[in-house]
């Protein structure tokens, strides 16, 4: 599907969302969404903690299917869609305690491409290969994942997710846990990505997120898509109370922080 910019010029649309609504044993975690994603966009996804961010991305990898409504991803349903996108979850299912290399993690990416047994080929090897060098981890590829450093688990978690060569990442707190400097690191590589991927990030840290991305999602139940430039303390207090927020201008660079009613 292709939208209309304010500007007329014609984009396509990663994400299209109507009128989604979920619940879990009745009880609605999303309610009435409308969503557009743009390809090539560096989108945040953020909000309060059970507001729905999850189960908003498990939506879009057709992991989880609303009660209502309708979504498209990359132009096709979104368990069609599936094989085109990596993922980074929130938490990985990887045992630290599994004698397992980077490289080996890496390949488990490539699962699902056109692969339905035996050992992992040539390709294979090469798109994890390539996947690590993006990530500015090749140097790690033979290290026993679990002696990496928090950051170097989040490179190599994301280079998985890049092995598949998708068209979109979604990634889900990737910068959990991380230290400022770490985190920095990051986002500078996630940057890079966006030059040629479609990022949905979700995130925890508002001020973080409003500083690297280009639009904000403010999910709680509902949904609401922003400029980053665009945030107010109203609805900041609308999700999370009063807290301070950090508004960055994307154009000139500038930050502007205010603590509404505090």
């Amino acid at each position: 599907m292709s939208t209309t910019s304010d500007s007329g010029v014609k984009s396509e649309t990663a994400i299209e969302m109507h009128g989604v609504t979920f619940s879990y044993d009745g009880a609605a975690v999303l309610e009435d969404v409308h969503l557009s994603i743009e390809k090539g966009d560096f989108v945040g996804v953020v909000g309060p903690n059970g507001g729905g961010k999850t189960t908003l991305l498990r939506i879009i990898l057709g992991l989880l299917t609303p009660q209502r409504g309708s979504v498209e991803v990359l132009g096709e349903t979104a368990a069609a869609a599936r094989p085109r996108i990596g993922y980074m979850p929130q938490h990985s299912s990887l045992d630290l305690k599994f004698p397992v290399s980077v490289f080996d993690v890496v390949l488990l990416g490539r699962l699902g491409k056109g692969r339905t047994f035996g050992p992992f080929g040539r390709a294979d090897r090469q798109a994890a290969a390539a996947a690590l060098e993006e990530l500015e981890a090749g140097d790690l590829r033979n290290r026993p994942f679990e002696k990496l450093s928090g950051g170097q688990r989040q490179r190599v978690l994301i280079a998985r997710a890049l092995a598949s060569a998708p068209e979109m990442l979604l990634l889900d707190e990737p910068t959990a846990s991380l230290d400022i400097q770490m985190e920095s690191e990051l986002y500078e590589l996630l940057r890079k990505l966006n030059q040629r991927l479609t990022i949905v990030m979700v995130s925890h840290d508002l001020g973080v997120v409003s500083r690297n991305v280009r639009k904000v999602v403010c999910v709680k139940r509902k949904v609401a898509t922003h400029p980053t430039g665009e945030l107010t303390g109203d609805m900041v207090r609308e999700m999370y109370g009063d807290v301070c927020i950090v508004r960055h201008d994307q154009v000139t660079g500038q930050e502007e922080i205010s603590c509404p009613n505090l």
